[in-house]
């Protein structure tokens, strides 16, 4: 299973490390140590990203400062796949991107839940990468 570091997943999301590691300590978003270090699940983080989606904080992050038509580097929250095509959800800080793309590349990649994975975004396609 894919995990992050603290400071991984709050540029994930967008926020700064303290304000993830507030969460953290408040329960928002489970953790565990690996190698005494604080680590948070990538299924656990797609949560989190997920209900953060439509946070009225999230005008505020350090996200709204990208241009929607360069590369985002995010998360996986949600895949939905068929025998042909696959519909990829994303956060990628402040914005939730919705990729449609064959099955077997969304397989692939490695597209699941928790999956860090790269947005990039031009004129009505979004072409998903793997870091």
């Amino acid at each position: 299973m894919t995990s992050y570091r603290i400071a991984e997943a709050a540029d994930l999301l967008g926020v700064s490390d303290d304000t993830m590691r507030r969460w953290a300590e408040a329960g928002r978003v489970p953790t565990s140590v690996v190698s005494g270090r604080t680590v948070v699940a990538g299924p656990d983080l797609a949560a989190l990203a997920e209900s953060l989606a439509d946070h009225p904080d999230r005008d505020r992050t350090r996200a709204s400062s990208v241009s929607a038509r360069n590369r985002l580097d995010g998360i996986v929250t949600r895949v939905v796949k068929d025998t042909v095509m696959a519909q990829v959800e994303m956060i990628c800080g402040r914005y939730r991107l919705v990729s449609l793309m064959s099955t077997e590349a969304a397989e692939e990649l490695g597209l699941v839940p928790g999956a860090r994975a790269i947005a990039s975004v031009k004129s009505t396609n979004v072409v998903v990468e793997r870091p």
